[in-house]
């Protein structure tokens, strides 16, 4: 009864995003207020893997996602390669007024058995289950919306300028490396309208977490997630 009165088309595009973010919010504070006996780094594929159910539940409302068959050669190697140069981007727009306030240790793995099946479980969060819940939100539904908030009738193609420059700055904020973040928030916008195919941000999104992963993991650089 309740959720036959919501407008799914935004709740199911809003709900794992939000889920997401509320997670994190719950997280920080058990950071400050828990036992620090708590090991709260195995919450992240709790969180992920909530997020990833919730999808699944709500699968039926993306109809955009079911033409990934559509795309080509071309189209996956022009995603790849967007996704490569924001993740070089990323690692390289890190001067200080690039950042919002300082950042924190990151999620370390630390060492010993355990370390393993936590990085694995961020590596594959971070590149399979973020992209599809922020792209469904920040590009298909945000970006579309601000055009016109009858936004399943928005062609990406369509989507004005205006559109994308909020939505991309709004993406940026979220993110401690916001600079890194306008420009992440401008590449997949504009493959997206370029496109007129969500799956395009979404592999090219993919490509860059995946990346900056395993750059991580290789460099020690822990802040970084």
């Amino acid at each position: 009864m309740f959720l036959s009165r919501l407008n799914m088309p935004i709740w199911s595009r809003v709900a794992p995003f939000a889920l997401y973010m509320l997670f994190m919010a719950a997280v920080d504070l058990a950071a400050r207020f828990a036992s620090t006996e708590l090991d709260l780094r195995w919450l992240y594929g709790i969180k992920v893997g909530l997020v990833a159910i919730l999808l699944w539940v709500l699968r039926k409302h993306y109809a955009e996602l079911r033409d990934i068959s559509s795309l080509g050669a071309k189209s996956w190697l022009s995603a790849t390669v967007i996704g490569v140069l924001v993740f070089i981007a990323w690692i390289n727009l890190d001067a200080p007024w690039m950042l919002l306030g300082d950042r924190s240790e990151g999620f370390n793995p630390g060492s010993g058995p355990d370390a393993c099946l936590l990085m694995a479980t961020r590596v594959m969060g971070a590149a399979l289950v973020v992209p599809l819940m922020e792209e469904l939100f920040w590009r298909s539904f945000l970006m579309r919306w601000i055009h016109n908030q009858h936004f399943l009738n928005v062609d990406p193609r369509q989507v004005s300028v205006l559109a994308l420059l909020v939505s991309s700055a709004l993406f940026a904020i979220e993110h401690t490396e916001w600079f890194a973040g306008l420009m992440a928030g401008l590449a997949y916008g504009l493959l997206y309208i370029r496109s007129g195919k969500i799956w395009m941000p979404i592999i090219a999104h993919a490509v860059t977490n995946g990346m900056l992963g395993v750059w991580v993991i290789h460099t020690g650089n822990w802040y970084y997630w």
